[in-house]
């Protein structure tokens, strides 16, 4: 009979809620001491359970209460009325304080749950913080009891602690408390002070579904969530956050260290480099994906380098192949002729993606803070730029980091090195960004995107669903701005309007864990919140994967965009196609008004309307798509996901697939020693270069 979560210990006794009763055991010997009818209601979600709080010689127990004597029954019809008409949590209840030796009744209150969540009741400095009864889906924290006599202390207006926090209810976990703080959860965390009732937003940070965070240990531990809310500013991951320091670190002067090679490398125009190389991420600056270089679609092995560990997507580019080797922190240089490893080099922390050439540079951004150039021939170092305003180390999946990385690839252009370091906007200052000169270091621009009051370190009131805020990411440019997700700069980090179609992902174009929520898309905008993250992928060139020329997107992704709270495998069906770059999406179709009379009819899901080439379903799950001249070669696990973890996870094999680009029909297929990479193709010369999830480079080619 015990109900979950309400087992509590405190001055030798023990506590429970059964469906019926509020029960007081000895805690060492078990015997029972008191009880207490107390019938609760059992038609309840699974997440729904009283809340019960012992504090020094008081017991208080909140719940919404069942019939008398008839708990089992599921509760009246009044109470099933008040769940449809407010559609999820927010269920009025009552609490009540005991004697915890006697069980004596000493008051009550009203009470109500939070939005899938459990009633909160916290007890700080013997005060009880709790909710009002509203048909709003929050109650808040509005009223302060005496915790002994339950006599109202303090009442605040049902929303004074949440203004502009931009949701219209809680997030779906309960809320925490310090004995300096309440830590709600409207849209982030907000933190109301216990003794002013003033709060701090950090809507850029919230906790996982049901569980919410912990706080301890001087620190908040805030867990990977799935949620789409604010997706685009907000922190992912698990992470343990600090309190912030005084004042952040400013801008200091940029550290370049010289290198062995720095006055040893040549300019000329020559090595600029070949129209048929693959010198960084995804080809080119605004990662296209594609070249004009042919490749045979029957194309065979030629040769195969076992690097071993985490690798990057390739690179290729005057007779070599680049790749780095994730948690060893290393970039390697290969032959593309037979694969023999020519150099390496190793840096401070990770390298998260492949490194860009430029003519007989080799640039690349680290974990460590830092930015490295290399000689191209031998992988000497020419400088070294510190993107880090300062040497401090966090801890980041398990090894020692700056707390402002700088991913692997960086954008090159005009003989101009662009990058961006840092976790959050929010955090340490904010994102710093870079503009440093390819040939000696020098620093040409500086910017900055930091979304906090530099005079209150709070943050801006949201609006809606949406909210100022940037992560990090892999930079783009169309020659005109420069792009980091959804944002868009000048070469001079100006802000420019988000008003620009390119290549970009809410999550990060770095991003494989093909979360349903999450996908690239060629736009200029991408609308968060459980009723937007799903509407633009129905309207514009989207998928898991897309690539691109002057004309025509090609990408792998789901016919349709389920709307709402729809998870991955909602009836949708995953494919290839083909999408001209400027496609309009179709008008929906009118809907007919119902008839006089007719029983409502529940709203359609959302449909796919920009219209299509064509599309091809493929015999595996592509996760790396690359274009070559006129064909498309796609490789991953056979199967489309849904059928096993095994095919999934690729242990039922995986192929490399050749497309035509004219009407989506498979012309070649070859299997393949392992998955590959997330996004880990490049075509260069004539080959296609591989990287498998076995930690080997693979290279295809005409024999």
């Amino acid at each position: 009979e015990l109900l979950p979560l309400t087992l509590a210990v405190a001055g030798g006794r023990l506590y429970y809620h059964s469906t019926k009763h509020l029960i007081c055991l000895d805690a060492r010997m078990g015997k029972e001491r008191w009880r207490v009818e107390r019938a609760v209601s059992l038609k309840r979600q699974a997440w729904s359970t009283p809340t019960l709080v012992v504090h020094k010689d008081v017991v208080l127990c909140a719940d919404r209460p069942g019939p008398k004597g008839a708990a089992a029954t599921g509760g009246t019809s009044d109470e099933v009325e008040w769940v449809v008409s407010i559609g999820g949590g927010g269920r009025p209840g009552q609490l009540t304080a005991y004697a915890a030796d006697t069980g004596k009744k000493l008051w009550a209150a009203p009470c109500q749950e939070s939005y899938n969540a459990p009633t909160d009741v916290f007890v700080v400095n013997d005060q009880v913080w709790t909710g009002k009864v509203t048909r709003a889906r929050d109650p808040g924290f509005t009223t302060v009891r005496d915790v002994f006599t339950g006599e109202v202390k303090r009442e605040f207006p049902v929303d004074k602690h949440f203004q502009g926090v931009g949701m219209p209810h809680h997030r779906c976990h309960r809320n925490k408390a310090t004995d300096r703080f309440i830590l709600a959860s409207k849209a982030g965390i907000e933190f109301i002070d216990v003794q002013t009732g003033k709060v701090l937003l950090h809507n850029w940070v919230r906790g996982t579904c049901q569980y919410g965070i912990l706080a301890g240990n001087g620190l908040i531990y805030a867990p990977s969530h799935s949620c789409a809310c604010f997706i685009k500013g907000k922190l992912v991951g698990f992470n343990a956050l600090a309190a912030a320091r005084p004042s952040p670190p400013q801008p200091g002067q940029p550290a370049v260290e010289r290198g062995p090679a720095y006055d040893a490398i040549g300019d000329r125009q020559s090595t600029v480099g070949n129209a048929s190389d693959w010198p960084t991420y995804r080809h080119d600056a605004i990662r296209s994906g594609a070249t004009a270089t042919a490749v045979p679609a029957a194309c065979e092995p030629l040769w195969e380098a076992d690097l071993g560990g985490r690798l990057t997507s390739p690179v290729a580019a005057g007779g070599r192949a680049y790749v780095a080797a994730v948690d060893t922190h290393t970039v390697h240089a290969l032959s593309a002729v037979d694969g023999k490893l020519l150099w390496s080099y190793t840096t401070g922390g990770r390298v998260d993606s492949p490194p860009t050439v430029h003519g007989p540079r080799v640039l690349f951004g680290s974990a460590d803070g830092w930015v490295y150039c290399l000689r191209a021939s031998d992988g000497a170092l020419a400088w070294r730029f510190r993107a880090a305003p300062e040497e401090r180390r966090v801890v980041s999946y398990g090894q020692v980091e700056s707390a402002w990385p700088v991913h692997g690839s960086v954008l090159v252009q005009e003989g101009g090195v662009l990058f961006a370091a840092g976790r959050s906007s929010f955090l340490d200052g904010g994102l710093r960004l870079y503009h440093v000169d390819a040939a000696k270091g020098r620093l040409l621009y500086e910017g900055r995107v930091y979304d906090l009051d530099p005079k209150t370190g709070r943050q801006p009131p949201a609006q809606g669903f949406e909210m100022n805020g940037a992560l990090p990411d892999v930079l783009s440019s169309d020659g005109k701005s420069v792009y980091m997700r959804h944002l868009r700069f000048d070469t001079q980090w100006a802000e420019q309007p988000e008003d620009a179609a390119h290549l970009f992902s809410p999550t990060g174009l770095l991003d494989g864990s093909w979360w349903h929520r999450s996908y690239w898309i060629y736009g200029a905008k991408f609308t968060a919140g459980w009723g937007g993250w799903w509407r633009v992928g129905n309207t514009v060139p989207s998928g898991r994967l897309l690539v691109f020329d002057a004309a025509t997107v090609y990408g792998y992704g789901r016919n349709r965009y389920p709307s709402g709270n729809a998870g991955q495998w909602s009836g949708e069906t995953y494919r290839l196609f083909a999408a001209a770059k400027d496609a309009k999406p179709e008008p929906p179709p009118a809907r007919k008004p119902p008839e006089k009379g007719a029983k409502k009819r529940r709203r359609p899901q959302p449909k796919r309307t920009i219209p299509l080439r064509w599309t091809a379903g493929l015999p595996i799950q592509a996760r790396a798509l690359v274009l070559a001249g006129d064909v498309l070669f796609a490789a991953g696990p056979k199967g489309d996901g849904t059928q096993s973890l095994a095919a999934y996870e690729g242990r039922e094999g995986s192929l490399l697939l050749a497309v035509s680009t004219t009407d989506g029909k498979t012309t070649a297929q070859r299997p393949l020693p392992a998955p590959p990479v997330f996004d880990g193709m490049a075509a260069a010369r004539g080959k296609l270069f591989l990287t498998t999830k076995d930690g080997k480079v693979l290279c295809f080619g005409a024999k």
